[in-house]
């Protein structure tokens, strides 16, 4: 069991600190991380040591994959994120081959969550919501100025927008602007 865990903790410390750390650079998840990777191999080593069938095991991640839906303060990717740690707590803790098939799969995971992670193979885009005050320029037929605009303004190499919103008592709008990161 403490051969496994190491190999769980070191792929876990792989994926949060040298992945998603370096990538977002957030550490307020640190514990969530690390606690439900130990929590979920212990549990999962223990109760694969009782009788347990492939659907009991499923239902146990179903019950952890719930989670997503009680927790609305914590984004898509912080929750991909979890369920890569819940997974690879799962997969060291019942895991029939050898060490070397752990570290295998292990690698994996972290390797494609690397790639997924870089803008090697895809561009990374991402949103900020601006809320601008030129209400002229929200219309249809300012589209073309109104990126302009909002380039000119954010510095951002926007490519499209999304209005939210429009308020025409305080003659502003709620915008999501979308740009390629460098």
């Amino acid at each position: 069991m403490g051969f496994r865990y190491v190999i769980n903790m070191v792929a876990v410390f792989v994926l949060i600190r040298g992945i998603y750390y370096n990538t977002y650079h957030r550490k307020d998840l640190f514990l969530t991380f690390f606690s439900f990777n130990t929590i979920i191999f212990f549990v999962t080593y223990l109760l694969n040591k009782v009788e347990m069938t492939t659907g009991a095991a499923f239902g146990l991640f179903a019950v952890f994959s719930i989670l997503r839906y009680r927790t609305e303060g914590i984004s898509a990717k912080d929750m991909t994120y979890v369920f890569l740690c819940i997974a690879i707590g799962l997969l060291t803790a019942v895991s029939n081959g050898s060490w070397l098939d752990e570290l295998l799969i292990c690698a994996l995971i972290i390797i494609l969550t690397y790639l997924l992670e870089s803008s090697k193979w895809v561009k990374k885009e991402s949103s900020k919501t601006v809320y601008y005050d030129n209400i002229q320029l929200v219309h249809e037929s300012n589209k073309e100025k109104l990126l302009q605009d909002l380039i000119l303004r954010t510095g951002l190499t926007i490519h499209r927008i999304e209005i939210v919103d429009i308020d025409f008592l305080k003659d502003s709008s709620k915008i999501i602007v979308f740009y390629f990161e460098k």
